[in-house]
């Protein structure tokens, strides 16, 4: 069948041929980005063993890759919206796949880190282009159910990904984590080429910002630097130096942010204080994430004497029950409003870590599995459920509809930089050594004092709902509101990407979405 042409773009029906084609090449796309972000914390311990690195070089495993996707997110929904979305989409899976052969390839802890880098900027192309080609492929009427598809498959894939991931590690070996996404493009590039149309926003136009990318990737990478280096170095000037450094980057960025005519994040959008607390509350519970799957990864390997495949399969209950639930609770919230939900859900999802606390040497057990980690994850899973639809539905609400699209971008671009910085700074803060991994007491020791912390962003983010987050305002024109339309989700990297809301008068979008 041949590629339907810029005519047919916007017209292509779920149960046709060519419907189903696009929802496959945007399922295998989105899951290769999603996959590598949480199975990676199952192969660690395995990495650490073979490559003979220590936990700082673990740690910028996992970093390496969030830097570049939570820095560049911004900018590679611009680029497809300007050049392709198919075009932007394709760059970014071949580039993606041959990082993921350089990591599987990697003789040592440098070049694989690098390789992360490199995988987090096709990540950054390919995470918003998958969406954006369902949004601009399907006939109005179908998009719904299409993004629907697109969200629930994506939410199966997440969901068996850890238990494959650990299969993979302890069968031909971690690199096989990596290498595995050689097939999975071997099939999405060329379906992307000939059954999906190619489509543009013909309001994009000016220059992108690529300065306010670099100085915000650059900020996080210095401030990661410092935290992730402490601990070994000390209070050195090397480290001293890379804090200032990012903090006064930090700083640039935002100034740049404000004086630029067509910003990659438009400080307008924070005008809205309901935007503001709900990005606030996202930074608290995904910083709390992001080092809970990290730590809690190692501890059961480690500490609790589990195979990659059992760590995997313990911490499946909790995406199993995103991936069921999730819907429901996102029209729960739409009843009661978002406030109990983004107040309740961060306190359940706190007593789930602090149930962490029992996972020991005795929990290899299937009776310690039962009493040890399953009431853990299982009650984490239930506090996830309970926020992660309200919270990117209040997201959604609290702007414009025009700006629907930006406003998940940035609400998600938020989540993994505090999931990054989150991986850097719980181990220095917790007294974890270089070689911690590798000494079950010590990181147990460390595990300890580290989960109540991660319960404790959690615990803050629920008072500031609490305190500040209220229903949304009614729109008269219920047209006029955003709404999530990603009701499956099971990452735990970050909230779902929503695609940008349709509307007759869109001369605005194309400099909210980082283009003048």
């Amino acid at each position: 069948m041949p590629v339907p042409d810029a005519a047919e773009t916007g017209a292509i029906r779920v149960a046709s041929a060519a419907g189903r084609w696009v929802v496959l090449t945007t399922v295998l796309g989105s899951s290769m980005a999603m996959l590598d972000s949480t199975v990676i914390n199952v192969a660690l311990p395995r990495i650490g063993k073979d490559l003979g690195t220590d936990l700082a070089a673990l740690q910028w495993t996992v970093n390496a890759y969030m830097l570049t996707l939570a820095g560049l997110i911004l900018l590679g929904g611009a680029l497809g919206d300007r050049y392709g979305r198919r075009r932007v989409f394709v760059v970014g899976v071949v580039w993606f796949t041959a990082a993921s052969v350089l990591c599987g390839l990697a003789p040592n802890a440098a070049v694989l880190i690098s390789a992360r880098a490199l995988q987090g900027i096709g990540g950054a192309l390919l995470t918003p282009g998958s969406l954006a080609l369902i949004q601009a492929s399907f006939h109005p009427d179908d998009r719904a159910r299409a993004v629907g598809l697109w969200s629930g498959l994506g939410g199966v894939g997440a969901a068996i990904g850890p238990f494959v991931g650990g299969w993979l590690v302890d069968g031909p070996g971690w690199r096989w984590v990596f290498l595995l996404n050689v097939p999975l493009a071997a099939v999405c590039v060329p379906v992307a080429l000939r059954h999906v149309p190619e489509s543009r926003d013909p309001h994009a136009h000016g220059r992108f910002d690529v300065l306010g990318a670099v100085l915000g990737a650059l900020a996080l990478a210095l401030v990661t630097y410092a935290l992730i280096e402490a601990p070994g170095q000390g209070a050195s000037a090397v480290v001293i130096g890379a804090a200032v450094a990012g903090v006064l980057l930090g700083a640039v960025f935002v100034r740049v942010e404000r004086t630029r005519a067509a910003p990659m994040l438009p400080p307008s959008v924070f005008a809205s204080r309901q935007f503001t607390v709900v990005n606030i509350i996202t930074l608290c519970v995904y910083a709390a994430l992001g080092g809970y799957f990290f730590l809690s990864a190692i501890q059961l390997q480690v500490v609790a004497g589990y195979s990659a495949l059992g760590a995997g399969t313990a911490l499946l209950p909790t995406t199993v029950l995103m991936l069921l639930f999730s819907a429901a609770s996102g029209e729960l919230g739409q009843r009661i409003g978002p406030r109990i939900p983004l107040t309740a859900g961060p306190l359940v999802a706190a007593a789930g870590m602090l149930l962490m606390l029992r996972v020991g040497p005795g929990s290899k057990t299937v009776s310690g599995y039962l009493t040890d980690v399953l009431p853990a994850v299982a009650v984490l899973g239930v506090g996830l459920v309970t926020v992660v639809a309200p919270l990117t539905a209040t997201v959604l609400a609290s702007v414009d509809t025009a700006r629907a699209g930006l406003a998940s971008g940035i609400n998600n671009a938020a989540a993994r930089a505090a999931g990054l910085i989150a991986v850097a700074a719980l181990p220095l803060l917790a007294g974890m050594g270089p070689e911690a991994y590798r000494i079950p007491d010590e990181f147990a020791a460390t595990f300890r004092r580290a989960m109540p912390m991660c319960a404790g962003l959690l615990v803050l983010g629920a008072v500031i709902a609490w305190a500040t987050v209220r229903r949304p305002s009614a729109v008269p024109d219920e047209e006029e509101q955003a709404r999530p339309e990603c009701t499956v989700h099971c990452g735990i990297a970050a909230p779902p990407l929503e695609p940008a809301q349709e509307k007759e008068d869109r001369g605005d979008e194309g400099e909210d979405r980082g283009t003048g």
